[in-house]
C-alpha cells in the first residue's frame, strides 16, 4: 500500500509539494478538464510524463462529468438523467477517455454516480478551532423537495447505472483500465431524499453494484468514511466490508477518511481521532490482498489553513506512519 492523492491542480508546484511529503501515486487532472482537448491520448501522455519528471505516478484520472456534485452543478447530466441523446455522448465520450487512459499508461479512472451530491448539514467544532463536516440527518432540510432528477426510486436508478456499466465496462476490460465508482456520502432513507432513492449508499447495494458487471475492470473507490457511514457500528463493521470487497478484487482505491459517529448522524474528523481504529483498518486491508493508494480526503478546515495544506500534509504522514508501522510486523 502507499500514501495517494486527488487534490488538483496537477502542475509542478502542487507535485512538488506530494513529493517533499512522500505521496508519489496521485490521481490527477489535466489543466483544462471541461475541454475535450484535454483527454486525448497525447494530452494525458503529456500529464502522466509531467508526473514522471518528478518521480510521482500517475495511478488514475477522474471522469470530469461524473464528480461527486449535485445533477444541479453537474456540466452533463445525461448518463443519471437517462436523458437521449445526451446520455449516450457522454457514454461514448466516456469510452474514448477510457481509450486514452490505456494508450497513455493510465491504469485506472475513477467517477460518481451521483445526484444529491454531498449531503451535509451545519459543521461542528473540532480540535484546534476546526471545523468538521457534519451531517444530521435528523436536521437536514429537503429543500427543495426534489432536484433536477424529479423522482428516482431504487429500479430507476439501478437501470442508469447498469446502463453505463454494460457499455463502459467492455472497453474498460479491452484496454485494461480499472473503473473505480465511490460510494453515495451519505446513505439516505429507503424513501428517498429530495426524491432519490441512493442505491449506493448501504453496503448492500455496494455488492449488488459489483455485480452486475463481473470483471477485473468493475470495482469501488472505496471510502472508508462513506463505508463508515453507512454502519450503526463503523469500528466493528468495517472490517467484514474490507474483507468482502478486498478478497475479490474489487477495491481500486481507498479513501481514507474516519468519522466520529454512525449512520444518519456523524461528523468527519482527523482520521486518528475517530471511531475506527485505522491501524487495525491497514491490517485488514493488507489481508484482504490491497495493494493500492490510500488517500486523505474531506480533512476538517480552518482559517489559518485556506488551502488545506496543513491538515493534508498530516494526512499524508499519518498514513505513511501507520504503513510502515504495518508493514514492519511480523
Amino acid at each position: 500500500m502507499v500514501v495517494g492523492c486527488q487534490r488538483a491542480p496537477t502542475d509542478d508546484k502542487a507535485l512538488m509539494f506530494f513529493k517533499r511529503h512522500a505521496v508519489n501515486h496521485i490521481c490527477g487532472y489535466p489543466a483544462d478538464e471541461g475541454s475535450r482537448a484535454s483527454w486525448t491520448a497525447e494530452t494525458l501522455k503529456r500529464l502522466r510524463d509531467r508526473c514522471d519528471t518528478h518521480g510521482v505516478a500517475l495511478e488514475m484520472v477522474q471522469f470530469p462529468f461524473m464528480s461527486s456534485d449535485a445533477i444541479e452543478k453537474s456540466p452533463r447530466k445525461g448518463i443519471m438523467l437517462g436523458r437521449e441523446p445526451e446520455r449516450q455522448q457522454e457514454i461514448d465520450e466516456a469510452c474514448e477517455i477510457v481509450r486514452s487512459a490505456g494508450a497513455a499508461g493510465i491504469p485506472a479512472i475513477k467517477y460518481n454516480v451521483n445526484l444529491l451530491g454531498v449531503l451535509r448539514t451545519t459543521p461542528t467544532e473540532g480540535r484546534g478551532g476546526t471545523k468538521y463536516s457534519t451531517w444530521r440527518l435528523a436536521e437536514a432540510r429537503q429543500d427543495p423537495p426534489l432536484t433536477d432528477a424529479g423522482h428516482v426510486p431504487a429500479d430507476l436508478a439501478w437501470e442508469r447505472i447498469t446502463y453505463f456499466l454494460e457499455r463502459v465496462v467492455p472497453v474498460a476490460e479491452e484496454f485494461k483500465v480499472r473503473l473505480a465508482c465511490h460510494p453515495h456520502d451519505p446513505g439516505v432513507p429507503d424513501s428517498g431524499f429530495r426524491g432519490v432513492v441512493r442505491v449506493l449508499g448501504t453496503v448492500d447495494g455496494l455488492k449488488r453494484f459489483v455485480r452486475i458487471k463481473a470483471s477485473p475492470y468493475h470495482g469501488l473507490n472505496l471510502c472508508l468514511g462513506s463505508v463508515a457511514e453507512m454502519l450503526q457500528q463503523p469500528a466493528a463493521e468495517i472490517h467484514d466490508v474490507i474483507r468482502y470487497f478486498g478478497t475479490r478484487g474489487a477495491i481500486f482505491n481507498i479513501h481514507f477518511r474516519n468519522i466520529r459517529g454512525r449512520r444518519d448522524a456523524f461528523q468527519e474528523v482527523f482520521p486518528d481521532e475517530g471511531d475506527m481504529d485505522m491501524m487495525a483498518v491497514i491490517r485488514t486491508l493488507k489481508q484482504s490482498g490491497y495493494s493500492g493508494m490510500l488517500m486523505p480526503d474531506h480533512m476538517p478546515t480552518h482559517p489559518d489553513d485556506p488551502g488545506q495544506h496543513q491538515a493534508f500534509a498530516f494526512g499524508y504522514g499519518y498514513i505513511r506512519g501507520l504503513i510502515q508501522a504495518v508493514d514492519s510486523e511480523a
